[in-house]
């Protein structure tokens, strides 16, 4: 193939002047059919640039830039799950109720239809196009104000041949005359994610030449794209302007990390690692990963790849199963230390079903109760909004109630409980629950409403007193939220009281002050938060069974324990995974 321009030099500012003014662009490249623009760009850079085109193996995913104990024995029956926190529960839970409505949720997606973003009424061409043919096409589109850039939104959704690709942005420049900031954008997401680094290259050249700024998405793009390659430091340097202006994101940051460790730059990795979590990002586990596969080759990691187990302990991270998977080679490969992984699943006692190690306990220890009930007092019961959800007088008529008595054993949402099932009447569900609970020695206080006291056909008057004489019973005017009055009852009782509602207090944990306090809270709710998981009139209550264990990352020195999110498993933010990975040493 011969040469697309002249070999006569061609000075950059002129190029820009071509990207920025429309007028000027034009004449320059008239006539020339099917030709590569982005090809003639670096022709234009350099006469003597081979004429070749990088494709990538694979198409990656687009890159998107612009995520107890007093006597209390609660019974299971094996039907229900383990727990209402057990990964997957919220989503059963949603279909269930769907299929209860009467939706088939899976008819219902089969039947909608899918539309992309920016939906072409045209096919995308399998080759590139002549200026004519690019022409025609357009004539044919429903709006051809916008026909560049969603073809461009096309190919890219499609993984298309850059070619194509090349062949539009040379239609587009004899046809306007300009590349347009927006289109350079999509077609370099395109390159990138294809991995065509050549291209990359010169589209980089072309925007910091001809745009006095790159905004975070472009940014971004080239720490990705200059990362996949030997011009991987170049990463750095977008990284550092972009720190100029904005806090770079955890996949900034990531990509720069997994430059230099494909290119055998550990220092920088954890460099930039440490740097990442000096600005109080958190990685993301494709950044853990390749660093694991990293200590895998290269030893003298350890200590900075158990740092990593620690962190996500902290701060109770689940490691995805490609992680975990990666964490399993890892710790196989150390030398001399036989290190060996399972997975596993734990036992509702703490027992995990490989090694038959206890995990560690849900219970909080003395001091982190005092400063989860400090936290809770100040936050939920006192905070700012609390005479929102009652009044002065009321909380303190509450307070005295409960501290005139003993120790409460559990501590009943009424109203919440009430609702369990609609085959019984409220007071009827109420009052089996409070007669089980009663039936096996506990101290019992149920929290209700002023007009659970109204006869009606819910609250039957000889129910509520038989509730009334089995416990104790508080009821707050009706506009009254009760869950601030349940957590004083249970957090003032004491550490062995639990409490029984189906609400997950979401909201009550978003009130408290810090990611630490919010992760005690959730752990002392694990363990004290009691769930309905059956209940038919006539028939005994049955309760989901309270954790034992905590379900964080966690060692012993010679075993380690990691729970993990499964492949296929939906995890709402409030539930914990069910799948281990065990890994033990042999001594």
């Amino acid at each position: 193939m011969g040469p697309l321009v002249s070999n006569s030099r061609t000075c950059m500012k002129h190029l820009c002047t071509w990207v920025v003014n429309p007028l000027y662009f034009r004449p320059a490249l008239a006539g020339l059919p099917q030709h590569n623009i982005m090809l003639a760009v670096r022709l234009i850079i350099n006469p003597n640039t081979q004429l070749y085109s990088t494709k990538g193996d694979k198409h990656a995913e687009l890159y998107s830039q612009v995520t107890k104990e007093k006597g209390f024995t609660p019974r299971t029956r094996p039907a229900f799950p383990k727990s209402v926190f057990a990964a997957g529960t919220a989503k059963k839970t949603a279909e269930y109720m769907k299929k209860r409505a009467g939706i088939d949720t899976e008819e219902q997606s089969n039947n909608t239809p899918a539309r992309g973003r920016g939906s072409l009424k045209v096919a995308l061409p399998d080759h590139p196009l002549t200026t004519s043919e690019w022409t025609k096409l357009k004539e044919g589109s429903s709006k051809p104000e916008r026909f560049e850039m969603q073809m461009m939104e096309g190919l890219l959704a499609a993984n298309a041949d850059v070619n194509i690709a090349k062949s539009l942005l040379a239609y587009v420049v004899q046809d306007k005359g300009t590349l347009s900031y927006e289109l350079l954008l999509r077609y370099l997401t395109l390159c990138v994610t294809a991995g065509h680094h050549s291209e990359v290259f010169d589209t980089y050249d072309i925007m910091r030449t001809c745009f006095k700024t790159l905004d975070t998405g472009a940014s971004s793009l080239f720490i990705k794209g200059f990362s996949q390659t030997e011009r991987w430091r170049e990463a750095l340097g977008v990284l550092e302007g972009m720190k100029k202006a904005l806090l770079p994101s955890p996949r900034n940051y990531g990509d720069a990390i997994t430059g230099a460790v494909l290119h055998g730059d550990t220092e920088t990795s954890w460099k930039l690692y440490d740097e990442l979590l000096e600005q109080g990002i958190v990685p993301n586990q494709d950044t853990w990963q390749c660093l694991f596969q990293s200590g895998i080759t290269q030893r003298g990691q350890e200590d900075k790849l158990f740092s990593v187990l620690s962190y996500m302990r902290d701060n109770q991270i689940y490691p995805e199963e490609p992680l975990v998977k990666t964490i399993k080679a890892w710790f196989e490969s150390l030398p001399d230390q036989k290190w060996s992984g399972k997975f596993s699943f734990v036992a509702p006692s703490g027992e995990c079903k490989n090694c038959k190690a206890s995990l560690e306990s849900i219970q909080l220890t003395e001091e982190e109760y005092a400063q989860l009930k400090d936290e809770v007092m100040k936050k939920v019961i006192e905070g700012s909004d609390i005479f929102y959800k009652t009044t002065p007088e009321e909380l303190k008529s509450f307070k005295a109630f409960v501290k005139q008595r003993p120790p409460f054993d559990i501590v009943i949402d009424g109203l919440n409980v009430a609702n369990t099932t609609p085959k019984a009447t409220h007071s009827e569900t109420l009052l089996a629950v409070v007669s089980e609970l009663e039936r096996q020695g506990l101290n019992i206080l149920v929290l209700g409403r002023k007009h659970m006291l109204q006869p009606s056909r819910n609250w039957d008057r000889q129910n509520m007193n038989k509730i009334k004489q089995k416990s104790h019973c508080f009821f707050t005017e009706n506009m009254s939220e009760d869950d601030p009055f349940l957590l004083y009852a249970a957090l003032h009782s004491g550490v062995h009281c639990n409490f029984l509602s189906r609400d997950l207090m979401r909201d009550h944990k978003a009130c408290l002050p810090d990611r630490a306090t919010r992760r005690l809270f959730f752990k002392w709710q694990r363990g004290h938060q009691v769930v309905i998981s059956h209940y038919a009139p006539g028939k005994r209550v049955r309760f989901q069974r309270v954790s034992a264990y905590d379900t964080i990352v966690q060692t012993s020195g010679s075993s380690w324990h990691v729970p993990y999110d499964e492949n296929g498993r939906d995890r709402a933010s409030y539930e914990i995974p069910q799948k281990w990975l065990c890994l033990t040493q042999e001594h």
